[in-house]
């Protein structure tokens, strides 16, 4: 997943560039949406490049005109990468080690104290 939304951020960024001259409010998020590709594909800083690319790409469906689908796509990857994290196969897996949150296990209904007369 961060290998395929990666890849979609620097070539629609790099797309972006390489077109006519074009004007700051363009050039800086897609200088940007390159850099945070990149460390997603390395999965290196994982939940900070994902929050960076969900709040660029929500910034261009707010202030740029066309059309909205693909920045709907590439912002909703960039914020569940966010929370998935890096996983097993990245950078931060070999520099932090790979974390697995295990959820603890609920209590039954029948072992809560009911509140009842006491007798």
């Amino acid at each position: 997943m961060r290998a395929v939304a990666g890849s979609a951020l620097v070539a629609r960024a790099g797309f972006t560039l390489w077109s006519d001259p074009l004007p700051i409010n363009v050039t800086i998020p897609a200088i940007l949406l390159i850099g945070a590709g990149l460390l997603l594909m390395a999965g290196l800083w994982t939940p900070i490049a994902g929050i960076s690319i969900a709040l660029i790409e929500v910034w261009k469906m707010l202030m740029l005109p066309g059309d909205k689908s693909g920045l709907v796509l590439l912002a909703t990857l960039g914020a569940s990468l966010a929370m998935l994290g890096p996983g097993l196969w990245s950078v931060d897996a070999r520099l932090y080690g790979w974390k697995r949150l295990e959820p603890t296990p609920r209590k039954k209904t029948s072992d809560l104290p009911r509140n009842g007369p006491k007798n």
